[in-house]
Formats: structure tokens, sequence, C-alpha cells
């Protein structure tokens, strides 16, 4: 096969981590892959794992000129089917897609990522992309957000990463923890900082390594500052080299209030580390059973602009506190054992191997719909 993969946004995100890491994939099954961006990075990091990469100018929603130039290359480069993301390149490429009559797929990252619109409609009926989810709950939701869409309109092929050969026996001494996502107010660094600061108070020693940018990143610096954990925090900012990091570190920290199938979290697992979570969106779906403790149900809201006077107090109940306690004063022998569950769950259920053989028989389906069980 030979599939184009087109993403109109400008900022790093999982589904750009996801085209790479499939497209890499889908290639050592003996397929083709071309990538499409305009981000300088996503393309300059699918050129270093020696992907068809081209920084391309979208344009405006159903711009005739970018549309003819998605056309021309789709047809002098043999491409068979073309998936988008969720903004200019489905009505760019995805118009281009559908005018030489390919498979259209339209991968969705969150639930409401497509908004209920009468341009989403218009663009629905117009293109009538495929929908392709990384887990039921993002799939589910989006049918809740758009009626107009039917659950045969949808596939779903789970988020993937390569797992360590092995599962790491290292712990670290003190533990390191590390948090790895858009440096954002619905990540939960802030709460989080505050549950480590409480862990400090009390004793326990550890490092917490935060890989991100964000919008929030120089308020986090301060919070630390301010709550005496400056020596123990380590910013990195966006790093290129991000397993490096995970290696190095013990236990995987995801903070969220909003999340679809985090990469973060599939990385943590596959790098061996011990999970530390939030129940938000499908990260029930890919929790490794063994690991039940370590996740805290998702009460429904984020935390408010009043608690954070309360939380320096000891008044306010931080649901990571017990989970973060738990590792912090398990022995080694037992973080050997989490970190084992967890990169065996991975290996066995989310990893590469796995998923791009259900992805790769997924276009199979859409290029070549007869004889394989009805088309999509």
């Amino acid at each position: 096969m030979r599939l184009a993969f087109c993403n109109a946004t400008r900022r790093w995100g999982g589904v750009k981590t996801w085209s790479i890491e499939f497209a890499a994939a889908l290639r050592e099954r003996g397929h083709e892959v071309a990538l499409y961006g305009r981000d300088e990075a996503f393309i300059e990091r699918a050129r270093s794992r020696g992907l068809e990469a081209a920084l391309v100018s979208f344009g405006c929603d159903y711009n005739p000129v970018s549309t003819n130039w998605f056309a021309r290359r789709f047809r002098s480069t043999g491409i068979e089917a073309v998936l988008v993301n969720v903004g200019k390149d489905l009505r760019t490429a995805g118009a281009a897609a559908r005018l030489l009559g390919l498979p259209l797929v339209q991968r969705i990252g969150l639930p409401r990522d497509i908004r209920n619109s009468a341009w989403a409609r218009l663009s629905h009926a117009l293109l009538r992309p495929h929908y392709l989810c990384p887990c039921r709950y993002i799939r589910d939701g989006m049918l809740e957000e758009l009626p107009f869409v039917g659950e045969t309109d949808t596939s779903i092929v789970y988020s993937a990463k390569t797992p360590l050969p092995q599962a790491p026996d290292a712990v670290g001494k003190p533990l390191r923890l590390v948090s790895s996502s858009q440096v954002n107010a619905n990540k939960g660094h802030r709460e989080l900082a505050h549950t480590l600061a409480l862990l400090q108070r009390e004793g326990f020693d550890f490092r917490w390594e935060i890989a991100g940018e964000g919008d929030c990143l120089d308020e986090l610096r301060a919070l630390c500052a301010r709550l005496d954990l400056a020596d123990k925090v380590a910013f990195h900012g966006f790093t290129q080299d991000l397993p490096a990091l995970l290696r190095s570190c013990d236990v995987f920290v995801l903070s969220s209030y909003r999340e679809g199938l985090p990469n973060t979290l599939l990385e943590g697992m596959a790098a061996g580390l011990v999970p530390v979570g939030r129940a938000v969106g499908g990260v029930e779906e890919c929790w490794p059973e063994a690991l039940p403790e370590l996740l805290v149900p998702y009460e429904g809201t984020e935390q408010d602009t009043d608690w954070e006077a309360g939380a320096e107090r000891g008044g306010v109940a931080l649901p990571l506190y017990a989970p973060l306690r738990r590792a912090l004063a398990a022995s080694a022998q037992e973080i050997v054992r989490w970190k084992r569950a967890a990169w065996e769950h991975c290996r066995d259920n989310f990893s590469l191997a796995v998923q791009a053989g259900k992805l790769e028989a997924f276009f199979e389906r859409c290029i070549h719909p007869a004889g394989r069980g009805g088309g999509l």
C-alpha cells in the first residue's frame, strides 16, 4: 500500500506522534507512507525516522490551489488512501482525496475534536470521511457530539508504542518521577506540585522531571520555587529524545483532568515505568489490570481557583496523594514488580507490533473492500 498522512496543525500533539510512529511501523511491514504537514518539527522528526515527509502550506478551507496541489501529488505518487486530522488538512488534502475517489480517513484525537456545527455537517456531507478513533471513549464521545455520524462510519485502532526489549530492573535513589505533556492548565501540573510538596514535607525524597512546554510553564516554575520544590524539579522543555528521559525514570505520573487515550501514558509503560494516574478519558481502557491501586477515580470537575491556599495548609484532599505516597514508600522489589506489570501489559496489548497490524488490516479493507469482509 501507499498512503498519505496529512496534518495541518502547528503545535505538537499526540496525533503527530501517532502519525510518525505508525507510518514507520507500516513501512517496516512493506508499505509506503508519505507525511505532509506545516509544522517544521513534525517534518524534521519524520525525516529523522527515514520517512518521506514534505513541508506544505494548506491555505484556507477548500482552497482550490492547495486542493489541486494535493490531487496532483497524490496521483503522481500513486497514493491509495489518505488520512487527515481535523482541520485544514480535511478540507484541502481530504477534498483532493475525494476528487480522486480515494478512501478518506479522518483520525480523531479527542471526543469533541469536531463540534456539531453547520460547517462540520457540510464537510461530512461533502467528504464523507471514515472516522478512525484510538479508543472506545473517544469514538463514543464523538458519536454523541455528532449525531449525523453512524457507528458504521467509525473504526477503532488503539494507540501504541514500542516497548523496551525487556522490563527494567533498576530503581533510582531517590525515586524519579516524570510528567511528559504540554504544560497547560488541564494537565494538572499545579495540583501535582502541591501533592509533591506535601509528600516532601512528610520526609519523602524524589526527583520530578517535567518534559514539555505550554501556556503554564512560567507559572509552574514560580509555583515550584514557592513550594520549595526547586531543587527537586528539572524542566526539560520540548525534547526530541523523550525515550532517553523516560528510561532514566521510575514512575510516570498522569495528572491530567482531560485526555483521550494519552500517548504519554503508553510511552511511560513502554519504557517500563510505574504508572500513577487519574481515570480520565480512555485511560481505564489501557491501564494494567494488575495495578488498580495506582489509578484514582476522576470526580468529573477540575480543581477550582479556591483550592490552592487550602492545599498549602493541608486542608484539601489531593487525589494523587495516596498512590504517589504508596509508590514513594514502596520497596525496590515492589517497584520492579510494578514496572514489569506495566511493561508486559504494554507489550501484549499496546505495542506497535500488535496495533500496526490492526491498522494495516484497516487500510487493506479501505482500499480493497471486496472479498475482505465488506467495506468501511
